[in-house]
Formats: C-alpha cells, structure tokens, sequence
C-alpha cells in the first residue's frame, strides 16, 4: 500500500488555504498601519454585532479557546479597545465594551478583509464559491453528528 502525500490529502490542503488566507490578510492589515491581528479584529467585530456575547460563546465564534479570548480581551483592554466591568446581573462574569477607537478600527479595517476576500476568490465563479460552501456545510455537518 503506498502512503498519501500530504498535498493530495483534501483536509491538508483546506488548512494550509486557510493559514495562507490569514497570513496574507495580516500582511495587509499591518502594512496599512493598523496595529490589531485578525483575531482581535475578529473579537471586537463579534462583540460589536452581540454586545451582549459571554466570552464562551465569543470563543466559540472565532474558533478560540477560553484562555486565548481571556488574553486577546486582557489585551484589548491595554489598548483600550474593551472596557471591562463588573456584569451587573452575574458576579462571575465581566460586561465587555466596544470603545469609539475600537469603532473607528474595526471600520477601518473592514475594507482590507472585504479587499482580502475578493482577491483570494479571484478567478473562482460564483458558482464554484457556493458548491464548496455546500460542500463545507456538509463536511461540517457530518463531523457533528
């Protein structure tokens, strides 16, 4: 039996466009002079679309841990993008806060992630786009069941 090569395994090449992805859209991001990573940027965008997200379901969003999104928002918070307090209905939890600067960045920074889209779709058909995400969907929905 002859071994796979890692490039004809379909899984294999789903993360390495993925990584790619992201690391174009970081060199991007950065070389128009904002100082915020994909992941930040994704936190603040997931808190300002649901003000009202636990830091549980905002991990969930962004496919982070609970001890990553407790770092990103620690950080958040120095650059003061977050401002966290006391939830006033839970003690165990924090309220988290969007800031006008955080506003002001995540505007910023949308039109670099919808330029980053475009250009790593280009030369792919609509149509193509929404096979593979009906082929996504269904890849997802059986590793769920």
């Amino acid at each position: 039996m002859t071994a796979e090569k890692l490039g004809d395994i379909l899984f294999y090449s789903l993360e390495k466009s993925i990584k790619s992805y992201r690391q174009f859209a970081q060199r991007n991001i950065t070389k128009a002079g904002f100082d915020i990573t994909i992941d930040q940027w994704l936190l603040l965008k997931t808190l300002q679309e649901d003000p009202e997200a636990t830091q549980q379901q905002i991990a969930d969003k962004v496919f982070k841990d609970y001890a990553s999104i407790t770092r990103m928002i620690d950080l958040l918070v120095k650059k003061k993008l977050l401002k966290r307090k006391p939830h006033p209905e839970d003690r165990r939890r924090f309220a988290l806060t969007v800031t006008a600067d955080a506003e002001t960045l995540i505007e910023g920074v949308q039109p670099l992630v919808e330029a980053n889209r475009r250009q790593a779709l280009q030369g792919i058909n609509l149509q193509d786009v929404q096979v593979l995400r009906e082929v996504l969907e269904q890849m997802i929905s059986n590793c769920q069941n």
